[in-house]
């Protein structure tokens, strides 16, 4: 019976290979072994890359990278409009319900000519209510972005209960008018007494609004300055 034998491996000789770097003639590298002209070559190889890539591919990889982000960027924009092309009727459909509401909310607020008729229907809401009016004193206006504020100074006589029903007429008015500071007191007599700063308002016209457009270009012009 024969036993196999096991051929032992080799293994690098590194004396053969430093012998074999030694006394290189560079003038007829073609006589070289192959280790090093496997070295020189692989040398060569690393530093053609590295040149191609500190002169040129560097740049050209940031560039790749500049335009992926810009990619990114676009496609992100493009979802986003996309989904406001999809939802557009529903936008057009809030904007108009939306400005039928402002339209509706706008009725409510008087102009300018009508504004002694809206007086007048507060004082008839107090006297027929049975109050005796001690001051109704209409205020400057107030002028807003597109409507005025006109503070009145209130002070009234009366019974808890027609005191509380005038401050529901005036609630109920068809436009808008509000109770604010309001203060009850007792008099001498052992009647209540209520003080109140009533605000009603209105919208402007459009030589107010023009007036106003034009006093906020001014002001822009005179920030640039």
């Amino acid at each position: 019976m024969n036993a196999s034998r096991k051929t032992p491996a080799k293994g690098i000789d590194f004396q053969r290979l430093m012998a074999d770097f030694r006394g290189l003639d560079p003038n007829d590298p073609g006589l070289w072994p192959a280790a090093p002209r496997v070295a020189v070559f692989v040398t060569l190889l690393a530093l053609t890359i590295a040149g191609f890539w500190w002169f040129d591919w560097q740049d050209q990889a940031l560039t790749l990278e500049t335009r992926r982000a810009e990619e990114t960027q676009l496609r992100d924009s493009w979802v986003a409009k996309k989904r406001q092309a999809v939802n557009l009727e529903e936008h057009r459909r809030q904007l108009e319900e939306i400005d039928r509401q402002f339209g509706a909310l706008l009725k409510q607020l008087p102009n300018r000519a009508e504004m002694d008729s809206l007086l007048s229907d507060i004082n008839q809401a107090g006297l027929g209510r049975g109050l005796q009016f001690e001051l109704f004193k209409p205020g400057a206006d107030v002028v807003k972005e597109f409507y005025a504020e006109m503070p009145i100074d209130v002070r009234v006589t009366g019974t808890y209960h027609d005191l509380g029903q005038f401050a529901a007429d005036v609630a109920r008015m068809p436009r808008v008018v509000t109770l604010n500071d309001v203060a009850i007191e007792v008099d001498k007599d052992g009647r209540l007494k209520m003080g109140t700063k009533a605000t009603t308002y209105r919208y402007l016209d459009e030589e107010e609004l023009a007036q106003q457009r034009q006093a906020a270009q001014a002001a822009k012009q005179g920030k640039k300055r």
